[in-house]
């Protein structure tokens, strides 16, 4: 059958002749011999083969189960690469100089031949059960939580006990043979993601990061070929995790190990899908054996305490420890999405310091870093540290909500499950698409956004959904999933597939996603454009977002399925918290504005200080004369619970200097208290508002305008906190200096008219310090879950605590983890977390702002 893909004969037939034409680079050898006497063949490739063994390694295992036959057709291919290029291609010379891949194109000969010959889905080995059923799941059937299935017949039957196949035996005892083996590849067929191993605890493992890692990083050279993304999932809570396979036994010897999970049909048209499935996957296999030298023993170790330091709107500083070491340096990579590449790229730091600041960030927004050491004789990288996420704190002008569906608010409906609808509420997770049980399936989100005040301008919106399972999407490059808003006046009911479906679209987001970029673990993210914005915020008058997830509605004949699972944070199988669809909103309340007369002018000279005039220029004798301004803090809001946005202060002139020479005034920001002349001179100049205003401008007109920038914003919120008066001086400046050459301003301290000077500052009222941290963080044991209880503080602003989790640090960000809670309770469960493992939880309260407080920790120790 499918005579384009290579029999297990032909395989063999090739593996012998490569390695006779090219000895020095390919060994061959049969590791084990199957129920029907067929070898596993190994072969092993390394520039200059001999000294194989001493280097890092990487195993390669295909076609484990048999009607996958990707396996094995990837093997030859990349063998046959590797012949034809290496001689040339400096990546692959380089990978194959310092490190060593162990290929075992097929795994599972006796179950591959029947697939091919006789039943072409079928998945076993061929072992004689005894009781007239075949074959054993081969990827069951290793010791990592072997489970014992009594049904024989079953396509996951894992066999009598652990290793009691030969196939997996040969592979066991060539593994336990050979230490230098630092990462396994175990490729599988269907579903275009990779499933990295997890230790069946669902928590965050310190080799978590390297394995994601490097998963993206194969992922990046994969869409570099034909564009397609693959997900990166270690799957769901510890009871649905597999057990028995051959990824989690590697794991467990101490091997970065991931399944590889490629195309989305087993056997596929050769020409148009497999082929292009083997040749996305040679660089990425590249990718994944240059690695192997970074995990071996001669790699620097694993940088520790990795963590914030310090963070701002719009930068944030980074520390670590390290031992002092002249030959090593740092990489630190920077990215705004979860379980991305680690490359040129997103490299923004390369530093012998222990601290690093990352500037010109954006407020309000998420980011992850990853830092690894370098040995800079050797270039040897070290592993990863755990990646380090968080959020930037918002600008003083925002306000931030995140906002995410109640229980009965989100699910999914089925045009042939009508009478079931309403239980797809809330419950396992969000199927859309289409198949032959349900028809097309539609999700569908409600948000609550009446928190928003209903004049606020919206700057940013994110919609966040995290795709769980893309197994059903079947079909290869067919089909796209879209995402559009409602009219929520327009729907009497969520839970009516025809209100739903009927309902027409107030804007599509972005733009519609085709079924090879639809990945599988990875957050995917709408960032709402300037249209979109404008209609969310017209939304906003109704408090209610609606939106509506759309795939593909009809299938090619010979299909059955093609539909893409999102996960809710509800049900049996949901994810919880963390896994919530959520719309990140942020936004600016509305502006209030005040105009400030000042209280106190005077014309600075230097014998006199003459008050309630304001003129600036020079005297009799060419002297500076200053014109000074006090304004008041009095009828400025409470500063607590007050940003300024933008100010200016506008001068109008009275008259203009008749001299031809270039007279400009300035307008400074400054620390005065004493009004001598002496004094003013040697004032201390907080920062120059504007820019200076010259002569021929006071000609051409009366009103000037000096408007302003960040700093001096920022200083005049700082003065509002320190209750102290805002004192500006206008100065005068010229290349040769004048006499009786002066400037009178315009004054009217009851700010009645509207051609006077005065400052006018536009603010927002909002908190602009979090309230205090939550206090007394303690724990307790319930039905083997870990219960978190806390004092919430007593301040009328306080809106809700914030719970995280972090294995490895204590979170000096509420982003800094896992979400296990936001709300008032003083109390929560971690539903998922393993009560064995040491970790840390933090405790962070917030305001309506939000605006977080310092974080009370607990270190907890594994029971």
């Amino acid at each position: 059958m499918k005579i384009q893909y290579a029999s297990y004969q032909e395989t063999i037939a090739f593996l012998k002749s490569t390695m006779r034409a090219h000895p020095h680079l390919f060994r061959l050898q049969s590791i084990g011999e199957t129920w029907e006497g067929r070898p596993i063949m190994l072969m092993t490739i390394s520039n200059d083969v001999t000294y194989a063994d001493d280097k890092p390694a990487l195993l390669y295992t295909g076609s484990t189960h048999a009607r996958e036959w990707i396996g094995n057709e990837l093997a030859i291919k990349f063998i046959q690469y590797v012949v034809d290029n290496y001689r040339f291609n400096p990546k692959l010379l380089r990978a194959l100089n310092k490190n060593t891949l162990y290929m075992v194109p097929c795994l599972n000969p006796d179950g591959f031949e029947f697939s091919r010959n006789h039943f072409s889905f079928w998945r076993k080995n061929r072992r004689n059960n005894g009781d007239g059923t075949f074959g054993v799941d081969l990827n069951r059937n290793f010791d990592a939580r072997f489970m014992r299935n009594q049904n024989t017949a079953s396509n996951t039957y894992g066999g009598p006990h652990a290793f009691s196949e030969p196939e997996t035996c040969a592979i066991k005892d060539f593994v336990e043979e050979h230490n230098n083996i630092r990462i396994a590849l175990d490729y599988h067929s269907q579903g275009n993601v990779f499933f990295p191993a997890h230790k069946f605890n669902h928590e965050v493992e310190i080799e978590g990061t390297d394995l994601n890692v490097l998963c993206a990083n194969m992922n990046h050279e994969i869409g570099k070929v034909t564009g397609r993304q693959y997900g990166i999932h270690r799957g769901k809570p510890p009871a649905n995790l597999i057990h028995g396979s051959g990824r989690e036994y590697y794991y467990r010897r101490g091997i970065l190990a991931t399944v590889v999970e490629v195309g989305t049909r087993n056997i596929p048209d050769y020409m148009k899908n497999m082929t292009e499935c083997v040749n996305e996957n040679i660089p990425a296999l590249i990718c994944a054996l240059s690695e192997c030298i970074n995990y071996s023993p001669a790699a620097p170790e694993r940088v520790p305490n990795f963590t914030l330091k310090d963070i701002e709107y719009d930068n944030v500083t980074l520390e670590w420890d390290y031992p002092t070491s002249d030959d090593i340096y740092f990489e630190i990579y920077r990215s705004e999405n979860n379980k991305s590449r680690c490359g040129e790229d997103n490299l923004v730091a390369i530093t012998k310091s222990l601290t690093f600041t990352d500037t010109q960030l954006k407020s309000g927004h998420v980011y992850f870093y990853n830092i690894r050491a370098v040995d800079k004789i050797s270039g040897i990288k070290s592993p990863f540290s755990p990646e380090l996420r968080l959020k930037t704190k918002l600008a003083g002008h925002e306000c931030a909500v995140t906002v995410f569906p109640a229980k009965d608010q989100i699910g999914y409906l089925g045009k042939k499950t009508s009478a079931k609808n309403r239980e797809h509420f809330g419950y396992n997770s969000m199927f859309v698409g289409v198949d032959s049980k349900r028809g097309t399936s539609l999700g569908v989100i409600a948000f609550d956004i009446s928190n928003i005040q209903v004049d606020s301008t919206v700057s940013q919106a994110i919609l966040s959904l995290y795709p769980m399972n893309r197994v059903n999407a079947k079909i290869e490059n067919y089909g796209e999933w879209s995402v559009s808003l409602l009219d929520p006046n327009k729907i009497s009911d969520i839970k009516d597939f025809n209100a739903i479906a009927e309902s027409p679209a107030l804007h599509t987001l972005g733009v519609t996603i085709a079924s090879d970029r639809v990945t599988q673990g990875i957050w995917m993210q709408w960032h709402f454009n300037g249209v979109e914005r404008e209609i969310l915020q017209t939304l906003v008058e109704t408090g209610v977002v609606i939106l509506r997830l759309q795939g593909p509605q009809t299938l090619p004949l010979g299909n059955n399925s093609q539909v893409m699972q999102f996960d809710i944070g509800y049900g049996p199988f949901g994810g919880g918290l963390h896994y919530r669809p959520h719309l990140d909103i942020i936004y600016q309340l509305p502006e209030q504005t005040m105009s400030l007369s000042p209280t106190s002018v005077n014309t600075i000279s230097h014998d006199t200080v003459t008050p309630e005039r304001l003129r600036s220029g020079f005297d009799n004798e060419g002297r500076i004369v200053y014109g000074q301004m006090v304004y008041p803090l009095a009828g400025l809001p409470n500063p607590e619970k007050c940003v300024f946005t933008s100010a200016y202060v506008k001068l109008v002139n009275k008259n203009a200097l008749s001299l031809g020479t270039d007279v400009r005034f300035t307008l400074e920001l400054v620390e005065l208290q004493d009004l001598d002349y002496q004094s003013v001179q040697q004032r201390s100049k907080i920062e120059y508002i504007g820019y200076e205003v010259s002569n021929n401008q006071l000609r051409e007109q009366s009103s000037h305008y000096f408007i302003f920038d960040s700093f001096s914003l920022r200083e005049i919120g700082r003065l509002h906190q320190q209750n102290k008066p805002f004192y500006f001086i206008i100065r005068a400046t010229v290349e040769s200096q004048p006499n009786e050459a002066l400037v009178e301003w315009m004054v009217d301290s009851s700010g009645q008219s509207k051609n006077s000077t005065e400052l006018v500052i536009n603010y927002v009222n909002r908190r602009t310090k979090a309230v205090s941290p939550p206090a007394n963080l303690q724990y307790t044991l319930e039905n083997n879950m870990v219960r978190l209880n806390w004092d919430n503080p007593d301040d009328e602003d306080f809106v809700g605590c914030f719970v995280v989790r972090n294995r490895f640090h204590a979170p000096r960000s509420p982003f800094d983890g896992v979400k296990l809670y936001g709300g008032k309770d003083g109390y929560t469960y971690d539903n998922f977390g393993n009560p064995s493992i040491d970790k840390y939880y933090a405790v962070f309260s917030y305001d309506d702002v939000p605006n977080y407080s310092e974080p009370e920790v607990l270190k907890y120790i594994g029971e």
